[in-house]
């Protein structure tokens, strides 16, 4: 018996442009290997903004819906990619300048010692809790320690591995001014026992497969389109 191959999974070869290409053209079920290609690393930059994983999710959701309507607006200047990228930076700290208007205003409202802002809490998922490795749990709190023009800089560069003029061209930056804080940020965490875990950053942060196909289904779901039975 010959088992079917999901439609999604005989595309995933495609380059983001030839995909791009064929979702304006109307194949726009194969927006999905974007998501799916991308979600890691949207999920990562959005964190590190935010410091939330709820908060980085809803703004994956946003930036996919935002690049999916604004796709024809995709002029190849830059890879892809980088063009997704900034989009996410762009919804983050869009929403982190948000949530910190609310935090004045709130500020301003409450008695000293209340201590009811709920929007800085730093809420852990089911799979963080869960999780055992010494290495990821050591450096994520370590990065989480950052500021965050070193920890988005760090994120891209370290964490997802991207060059520096990517990280350049996905945080609006020069690329003289990534390499700053990037060695700012190592040097941060050298202090804050980098020097024990290593380099090994690629295990840090993981966007595990029911979350990957969670968003994937929930995009589809606020673009009225039916996603593919296909895993991450």
């Amino acid at each position: 018996m010959v088992t079917a191959i999901s439609p999604i999974l005989a595309h995933s070869a495609l380059s983001d442009e030839e995909v791009v290409r064929r979702v304006l053209a109307g194949e726009t079920p194969l927006f999905e290997i974007i998501m799916r290609r991308y979600n890691q690393r949207l999920y990562r930059v959005a964190r590190s903004i935010l410091r939330n994983d709820a908060e980085a999710e809803d703004v994956m959701q946003d930036a996919y819906v935002r690049a999916y309507q604004h796709l024809q607006q995709f002029a190849g200047r830059s890879k892809f990619a980088t063009w997704l990228t900034r989009i996410a930076v762009h919804e983050a700290l869009a929403r982190a300048q948000r949530q910190s208007r609310i935090r004045d205003l709130n500020s301003d409202t409450e008695a000293p010692g209340d201590g009811m802002n709920t929007l800085a809490a730093d809420t852990r998922s089911p799979e963080q809790n869960a999780g055992t490795a010494e290495l990821r749990s050591l450096l994520e709190q370590a990065i989480e320690k950052l500021p965050e023009g070193q920890r988005m800089v760090l994120m891209l560069r370290d964490v997802e591995e991207l060059t520096t003029q990517e990280a350049a061209d996905a945080l609006g930056l020069s690329e003289e001014n990534v390499k700053v804080r990037l060695h700012r940020a190592r040097a941060m965490l050298r202090k804050a026992l980098y020097e024990r875990v290593g380099a090994n950053c690629s295990a840090a942060f993981q966007f595990e497969a029911p979350r990957c196909d969670r968003i994937v289904a929930a995009v589809f779901g606020r673009l009225r389109m039916p996603a593919s039975s296909a895993k991450c």
